[in-house]
């Protein structure tokens, strides 16, 4: 892993001096920790050509490059090795920053597959485990429903989108994540996840990979 986080770097930095390659050494920490956000352009992301994400926390955000894909799990690297996991567009882990992720897992069925399944409330099971303070095995509860189609807006493009809600109970837990699933394909565009009690993360998708836009 930490040969591979070094060759994303080396590709950040060689990408040249357009928005994306000055941002992309921003991190996931920096965004939770009050750093300005970022813009980039249909330009700036067009110009690298790796898979990039902008990850926005409550102070600012980040555009990350795709370092790595390991069945359906995927990294996602700034240049000084801070990563966000994902799988089927859920937010799986983090590594840097405070809170972090160590890691998520839904205990039966994952709905996460494809969204678009949903036709009426659901509820899974989902089990957290949250640095500082080692609270792990973090039983929370999670409510699915369809709210219908909203336009969103990324880079350029408006696009018309499923807006999948769900709620978060549990110990100390309660919060809503937010999904836009493309109605096509089931590519989330667009979410916003919880990672601690007390924390959540925007993720859109600048330039996905493009085996995930193929279902």
């Amino acid at each position: 892993m930490r040969g591979l986080a070094a060759l994303v770097l080396v590709a950040i930095t060689l990408s040249g001096c357009g928005v994306v390659g000055r941002t992309s050494i921003k991190t996931v920490q920096m965004a939770m920790q009050g750093k300005p956000d970022v813009h980039p352009t249909t330009g700036d992301v067009a110009a690298n050509r790796y898979p990039q994400i902008k990850v926005t926390g409550p102070h600012g955000g980040a555009v990350l490059v795709l370092g790595n894909v390991d069945g359906n799990r995927q990294a996602w690297y700034s240049s000084d090795r801070s990563i966000v996991f994902l799988e089927d567009g859920l937010l799986v882990g983090t590594h840097g920053g405070t809170p972090e992720l160590h890691g998520m897992r839904i205990d039966g069925n994952n709905p996460f597959h494809d969204l678009r399944q949903i036709r009426t409330s659901i509820t899974i099971q989902r089990q957290y485990d949250v640095m500082p303070g080692y609270r792990f095995g973090m039983t929370v509860t999670g409510t699915l429903e369809r709210i219908g189609i909203e336009k969103i807006e990324i880079l350029d493009a408006t696009r018309a989108l499923l807006h999948v809600r769900e709620r978060l109970n549990g110990q100390d837990w309660k919060r809503e994540n937010h999904y836009w699933v493309d109605p096509g394909n089931g590519f989330i565009w667009k979410s916003v996840q919880a990672i601690a009690p007390d924390a959540s993360l925007e993720i859109i998708q600048l330039k996905p990979y493009s085996q995930d836009l193929k279902r």
